[in-house]
């Protein structure tokens, strides 16, 4: 490896191998740190994809389940709003081999893999920034103009550098099931109940290949793993799923705040969960977590190009933020509404127009997260014309 980088990523999720391959195609010396040793293992997130994520973005589809054109969403005490789409609407991922396959892109464009390595702090230097990490229980330096921090809901690399941090969350957990008699769910089902998943919704999710079963909910409001055993019990026979092994568990922190407001400094920036780059009201941050990468990406390109890291200031979660507004307020309804009659009452309205075509925009909208210029490019664009 380069005495210096240019680009230190600190995680290999989602967002930070497709920040790092988006970076070194460009011919950037990007190093990729996790305390993993491979990027497949421990996944966290459901992997559920909304259709403007595979249609518009460069998603490998092989790893892709199949489309998801219905929606059926249960209310605590029996009621159900089906919904159905003229197009897919959803896939889920195969996330272990998909981010596999993207540190296997990014490394073939010259990103440095270290696994087994943990960030530890940094100091800021007159050329950038010494990144302090532990590899194998050595500890090494690591110059490097900027950071990029893609290491989670409680992202170290947000106190190191003086962002904002997260402060509201929720708590998930699943299990990723094989299929034990063959028949495929082609639904994505919602369960609402306020003490399986209190604020949030339970589910049951699958293509041919595997099923996903899971609970979410406010973090100290419920105990998430003996919720997701008490809703695999009561799901159990309806799916098909009496028997079925069990090939991994997933859980983890979901942060619903909406995107932070002060997400990069001079040295560097925060993308995905640790930019709060997750809708508050739907918990989903797959399609914000690319978008928001890809922007980071070239707001990194350009200060390097320029040799100027204040063009970071560009890269502002205001200007992300305001998408957030509206579903931030709808999260502290959710939160309030907590008896099984209410929410049996909220699913038996929600098919009645015009509040049905309020649920189509909820699961189908096709709004998700803004494509934002940044000044450089619009006065490129400029220039060209």
């Amino acid at each position: 490896m380069s005495d210096a980088l240019d680009v230190v990523v600190i995680g290999a999720g989602l967002a930070g191998l497709y920040c790092a391959r988006d970076l070194a195609r460009q011919g950037h010396r990007v190093a990729i740190v996790d305390r993993k040793s491979d990027p497949g293992d421990k996944v966290q997130t459901t992997g559920i994809f909304v259709r403007k994520t595979f249609v518009e973005t460069d998603l490998p589809h092989r790893f892709l389940g199949n489309p998801l054109r219905r929606v059926r969403l249960h209310g605590p005490r029996g009621s159900e709003l089906a919904l159905e789409s003229d197009k897919d609407e959803f896939r889920i991922g195969r996330m272990p081999a998909m981010y596999r396959h993207l540190l296997r892109q990014a490394t073939d464009a010259g990103a440095v893999w270290m696994p087994r390595t943990t960030f530890e702090g940094s100091q800021q230097t007159s050329a950038g920034s010494t990144v302090f990490v532990r590899e194998d229980g050595v500890r090494r330096e690591l110059r490097a103009r900027f950071v990029a921090g893609a290491d989670g809901a409680r992202s170290r690399v947000a106190r190191d550098l003086g962002l904002d941090v997260n402060d509201r969350f929720l708590v998930g957990v699943e299990d990723v099931l094989a299929p034990c008699d063959g028949r495929a769910i082609d639904t994505l089902h919602c369960f609402l109940d306020g003490e399986l998943a209190p604020g949030y919704i339970a589910w049951v999710a699958g293509d041919a290949h595997e099923t996903h079963v899971g609970v979410a909910g406010e973090a100290g409001r419920f105990d998430p793993n003996v919720a997701l055993e008490r809703f695999r019990e009561r799901v159990a026979h309806r799916f098909g799923l009496d028997g079925s092994t069990r090939a991994e568990r997933r859980g983890g922190l979901i942060p619903v705040n909406g995107i932070l407001k002060r997400i990069s400094c001079d040295r560097g920036l925060l993308i995905g969960d640790a930019a709060g780059a997750v809708s508050p009201l739907t918990a989903g941050g797959l399609d914000a977590c690319i978008r928001l990468s890809g922007a980071a990406a070239r707001v990194l390109a350009e200060a390097l190009r320029r040799n100027d890291g204040s063009l970071l200031a560009e890269f502002d979660g205001a200007r992300f933020r305001a998408r957030f507004v509206s579903r931030l307020w709808m999260r502290r309804v959710i939160s309030s509404v907590t008896s099984a009659f209410a929410l049996d009452a909220a699913v038996s309205l929600a098919a009645l127009p015009p509040l049905r075509a309020l649920a189509r925009h909820v699961f189908f909208g096709r709004g998700s997260f803004p494509d934002v210029r940044f000044a450089f490019e619009r006065a490129g664009r400029a220039a060209e014309a």
